[in-house]
């Protein structure tokens, strides 16, 4: 082959040879490049057989280690994607810089086909030694790539689908990749489309995690043209050391401020860029850290939203300055989702799905603050300004559920109101309609819903004609319906009907933004007001408690002692409850250590001791996961490990 492209231009001849091989008229730039470096840089051979290089378990470690906490962040974001493309045959896999495969979540059915395709821990998948493929070939374009089936150099591999998207460090430099490969060439270039999209989003929200974690002792300025997107995926991040001197952007950043490079803006004064001073800088992220102010840029007077960091140490006694009424407040719905990665995870995914009418069903332990997540995406939505009607179906009495759902005619029952009664999911129509705790409804009424939800009209109660409604819905529960399906005690065709993409919301015990999360509440308590500090100790007995009330629970906690305080103008010890200044904790399982030996007496013994807590707890998986300090799915996922038997 090499012979052949020598005699023209490259990009002409491995066009023609790749539409040869696929037979798609259209090739993409990113894979013909890698083509040509193949063939004229490598000078590989495309027939050759496999001979995947793959490293040892404690070159692997090492590895892993130098990805620090990062490593978690990925694996927790690996997972989140996982779900979102679980059952389409697709394995999620994260390589190192040198695409050297360190983590991957593999579907238990497949895990031989992946693993004769080479795609394991510590395969080595760089262009040098696999060619064109989803991870090395994102790695030296330093770009998302979409390699279907033929597109792969090697012919070994081109049974394989792969979508790659490169995780860059702070510096601009391709620090992992996240890649989303299907052993099966059956996949569509539609799907393909649609899984890189996710990719991507994910990678993106990685990078901005490790952003953010590694500015962690300096100041953020967080900032986007649109106010709704400060705080989440695309938003522009600018680091800036004590002397008001930009220290590392993000690509956004760089976008947004009109500019080519980050070398542009890296090293200058901030009062260079924007029309404040680091001084302003430091009064806004000590006194203000849950505001919003608008600003514009010096060279074009580009509109921006901002909100500011403070350095982690800086951050433990909250001021509390007087309330400047130039200064937007961020809206409650969108505060309390935070900067922790899955719950960024889920906005993002919530507003691109639901702004497109996809059901979203919530899945959460109580006081996770579903129904304020589901708000926010009401609120970001083209029909934000219609009504938003919440239902919690385990709170309206059975005998009730149904009027108060579907609506009533006049004189349809004994002491029915004399105009009759329209009913919640009428009131929602054109808006949305959010079904808190649906797995409490009744069977009964699951099939009515069904009806309604396949036919969007409503017949209400006593009536005999058909009422038209448009909706937009969003459950949620604490429930895991799809035992609940197995069971037979919740309909299979209402779960996959309300279940267009399952969004979890971790407990805040898992958290990673409780810091940011308690002075977003204080914040709210306190109005217009001025909020009040914590005093070091307070604030690291707040941030170790289990909260097993969660987000609820932390509410109720911080206004009891911010009314406590008020006097002192700070929260100590002494306005804290009794059970989180104890020492009241939970044991909780611990997972393994990437790389981990996970046989022998240390995997006996927490199978042992899950099995017992199973046991003391009859077997009641939301109970057991409370008492452990693990989320419902982690629990799950540690009894198929162990292959331990439920219950009937």
């Amino acid at each position: 082959m090499s012979n052949v492209l020598s005699a023209g231009p490259p990009s002409s001849q491995i066009s023609r040879l790749l539409q040869a091989r696929t037979g798609m008229t259209q090739v993409s730039a990113h894979v013909a490049k890698s083509w040509d470096r193949c063939l004229n840089r490598y000078s590989m051979e495309p027939d050759a057989a496999r001979n995947t290089i793959v490293l040892d378990a404690e070159s692997v470690r090492a590895r892993q280690l130098t990805f620090g906490e990062l490593l978690g962040v990925a694996r927790a974001e690996m997972e989140n994607l996982y779900e979102q493309i679980a059952g389409s045959g697709y394995a999620v896999i994260l390589s190192d810089a040198d695409a050297v495969v360190l983590s991957a979540i593999t579907d238990p059915g497949l895990k031989r086909e992946f693993r004769s395709a080479g795609l394991w821990i510590g395969a080595v998948w760089s262009e040098q030694n696999e060619g064109t493929n989803g991870l090395g070939t994102a790695i030296a374009e330093r770009a998302p790539v979409t390699v279907h089936c033929g597109e792969h150099f090697r012919r070994y591999n081109a049974g394989l689908s792969c979508c790659g998207a490169p995780i860059l460090d702070v510096d601009g430099n391709v620090l992992a990749v996240l890649d989303a490969s299907a052993a099966s060439s059956a996949d569509t270039r539609l799907v393909q489309s649609h899984t890189m999209a996710l990719v991507s989003m994910s990678a993106n929200l990685i990078a901005r995690c490790h952003f953010l974690s590694h500015f962690k002792d300096a100041w953020v300025l967080r900032f986007h043209s649109r106010a709704e997107f400060v705080g989440l995926l695309h938003e522009a991040l600018m680091a800036i050391d004590g002397n008001g001197r930009i220290v590392a952007v993000n690509e956004s950043a760089v976008v947004q401020l009109g500019m080519s490079t980050p070398a542009q803006l890296v090293g200058r004064l901030l009062d260079d860029i924007l029309p404040f001073d680091f001084a302003t800088l430091e009064q806004r992220a000590s006194s203000e850290p849950a505001s919003l102010w608008p600003m514009r840029d010096i060279a074009y007077g580009r509109r921006f939203f901002a909100n500011a960091r403070a350095p982690l140490g800086h951050q433990r006694v909250l001021p509390a300055p007087a309330a400047t009424p130039a200064v937007a407040a961020v809206t409650p719905a969108r505060q309390h989702v935070g900067s922790d990665p899955r719950m960024q995870h889920n906005l993002n995914c919530g507003r691109q799905l639901f702004g497109r009418r996809v059901p979203i069903l919530l899945q959460g332990d109580t006081g996770t603050g579903k129904e304020v997540f589901a708000k926010s995406l009401h609120r970001a939505s083209s029909w934000a300004e219609r009504a938003f009607v919440a239902v919690n179906c385990a709170a309206i009495p059975e005998a009730l559920i149904e009027s108060e759902l579907f609506g009533y005619t006049r004189g349809a029952f004994t002491d029915a109101a004399r105009e009759g009664h329209v009913g919640k999911i009428r009131q929602s129509s054109g808006g949305t309609l959010f079904l808190d705790e649906i797995g409490d409804m009744p069977l009964a009424l699951q099939t009515r819903l069904l009806r309604v939800l396949e036919e969007h009209e409503i017949v209400p109660l006593g009536g005999d004609s058909a009422i038209p409604v448009d909706l937009h819905v969003i459950s949620a529960t604490h429930h895991d319906l799809l035992q609940m399906v197995q069971q037979g005690t919740f309909r299979e065709d209402l779960y996959y009907r309300l279940n267009g993409i399952t969004l979890d919301l971790p407990p805040l015990r898992e958290r990673t933004d409780k810091r940011e999360l308690i002075q977003t509440l204080l914040a709210e308590e306190a109005a217009q007001g001025r909020p009040p500090g914590i005093e070091d100790a307070a604030l690291e007995r707040l941030l170790d408690y289990p909260w097993p009330g969660n987000i609820r629970q932390l509410r109720n906690v911080l206004r009891t002692a911010a009314a406590l305080g008020s006097d002192q103008g700070c929260i100590g010890l002494a306005q804290l409850p009794r059970e989180i200044t104890g020492e009241h904790r939970h044991a909780v399982v611990a997972a393994p250590a990437p790389g981990s030996d996970e046989s022998g007496p240390l995997r006996t013994a927490e199978r042992d001791a899950l099995r017992r807590e199973l046991e003391r707890m009859h077997w009641n998986i939301s109970r057991t996961a409370a008492l452990l300090g693990v989320s419902r799915n982690t629990l799950y996922r540690k009894i198929r490990k162990h292959e331990i038997v439920l219950p009937d």
